[in-house]
């Protein structure tokens, strides 16, 4: 974790909130005053920040420096709202592209999930509050400065956000072994929302309901799946030969 991508101490976290900044998750020690944490809550009321209460000694292994129970990690992007990313793609004659990444918080992972979909057109990469990597320098760095360039969007729920896509119009598709049925025999020209789960658990089986298609990446070895980064780039560029 680079320098640049922490605040931390009581006025510091609580200015660089007032200002704007683009916050990616808070850190507070566990049993500090309800006063501080009261007052945290009221000044990100309507934002998408998760809070987490943690032992000191987590507090301790990120900064050695005087952190007075809180730490905030500040994103170097600014999130994107997908209703309105989805109107823009309608509206320009455009079937849009949206991946869903559920429970991926490997950064490498995500960094070069985020090269791929911006070389592929993908339009929109929507990411959970909670159980997402977090979007660091690092991160930036790992996708080759692609984060400057696909918009990413954070949002409380992802079935909530699945709803609204098949709503608008869009082909919801899970990649996922637990399918007959493989990434060539689909069409994706039309607008279509494309979910990768983690390599641990996969995708959530909420999200695997709400799905009007789901399919597999052949594989023709003894191992059972491939890395994430690799699975998106497979099944993208797949959409990609359609397309053109």
């Amino acid at each position: 974790m680079k320098s640049q991508d922490i605040i931390f101490g009581t006025r510091p976290v609580l200015e660089a909130i007032k200002s704007g900044k683009t916050i990616e998750k808070i850190f507070i020690q566990k049993n500090l005053s309800k006063e501080l944490f009261d007052e945290i809550k009221s000044n990100l009321a309507g934002k998408n920040v998760n809070i987490s209460a943690v032992p000191k000694e987590k507090l301790n292994r990120i900064t050695r420096k005087n952190h007075q129970g809180i730490i905030c990690f500040i994103s170097p992007i600014t999130y994107q709202p997908i209703d309105e990313i989805i109107q823009r793609c309608y509206e320009s004659g455009k079937d849009p592209i949206v991946l869903i990444l559920d429970r991926i918080t490997d950064t490498r992972n995500f960094g070069a999930i985020t090269r791929v979909a911006e070389a592929s057109g993908v339009d929109a990469i929507v990411i959970p509050e909670k159980e997402s990597a977090l979007i660091t320098s690092d991160a930036v760095k790992s996708s080759s400065g692609a984060l400057n360039y696909v918009s990413i969007c954070k949002v409380k729920s992802l079935k909530n956000i699945v709803i609204r896509l098949k709503e608008s119009g869009l082909k919801i598709i899970s990649c996922t072994e637990k399918s007959e049925k493989t990434i060539y025999k689909i069409d994706y020209k039309s607008p279509v929302c494309i979910i990768l789960g983690s390599e641990k658990d996969g995708i959530s089986q909420n999200l695997i309901a709400l799905s009007d298609e789901k399919v597999k990446i052949p594989m023709l070895g003894k191992i059972e799946s491939l890395n994430v980064s690799a699975s998106s780039a497979i099944i993208l560029y797949e959409l990609i030969r359609q397309r053109n």
